[in-house]
């Protein structure tokens, strides 16, 4: 696998999304912080932003990842991603790497290229001189669980004593440890329309919902026009 930065070949990104942008929910592209600085991660981290491509030359995946500042202390983490994107371009002076996304196609799936793509950002902190790679990963089995609380659902482990989320098994196999749970991580708002258009689901009266994809349950509000989703994430470190 050869590592391909947006700095070195700014013309993948266009095709990396268009490859990959099936492999996220659609209401995970319209976070309300996430959106005011995602355009920006580029054109200001081109050096942090990566493809990898295989050895027949196919792009396999799509990786975003920003330096923040961080004291080394669960007290000092972002809140979230969304605390993470506001860290990363409002105070600068980063000396971590905060891992943003990993994204694979669908096609090349099960071959073991999201392993791949988590070493890989441990190698774009080590040239950078960034001190630890940390992630506020997306479990993603906790659609199945939306009502679960995130804070319990973290502590889940199968028989063999790996953690239960496959996405957060990957970072255990590679020695990230679990700092703690994160439960308004990713904010995102829209009308009601724009949600049951972004789920593909009516909403017919005001209440709290649970939805395709959804890792919690969105809140309608029908008299405010208004869907409200807090997405829940895990804070997890790996080794510098």
């Amino acid at each position: 696998m050869r590592i391909v930065t947006v700095a070195e070949d700014p013309e993948l990104a266009e095709f990396a999304w268009e490859l990959t942008k099936d492999a996220m929910p659609e209401y995970n592209n319209h976070g309300d912080v996430l959106n005011v600085y995602w355009p920006g991660l580029s054109d200001e981290f081109g050096e942090f932003q990566f493809h990898l491509i295989d050895d027949a030359g196919d792009l396999v995946a799509r990786a975003r990842c920003l330096p923040i500042r961080w004291d080394g202390t669960i007290a000092d983490l972002p809140a979230g991603i969304d605390g993470a994107m506001i860290r990363g371009f409002e105070e600068g002076g980063g000396n971590t790497l905060c891992a943003l996304l990993i994204s694979i196609p669908r096609s090349v799936r099960s071959r073991g290229v999201s392993r791949l793509a988590v070493q890989a950002m441990t190698e774009i902190a080590r040239r950078n001189g960034l001190g630890s790679l940390i992630a506020p990963v997306r479990p993603n089995r906790k659609e199945r669980y939306p009502l679960i609380p995130i804070d319990e659902y973290a502590t889940w482990r199968r028989d063999d004593g790996l953690l239960f989320d496959p996405w957060m098994r990957v970072h255990e196999r590679l020695g990230a440890r679990i700092l703690k749970p994160e439960p308004e991580s990713l904010r995102i708002t829209g009308t009601v329309a724009e949600w049951e258009q972004w789920v593909e689901m009516p909403f017919p009266a005001s209440g709290d919902y649970v939805f395709p994809g959804g890792l919690a349950p969105v809140t309608i509000d029908r008299a405010a026009d208004l869907g409200s989703y807090w997405e829940p994430n895990v804070w997890m470190q790996h080794p510098g």
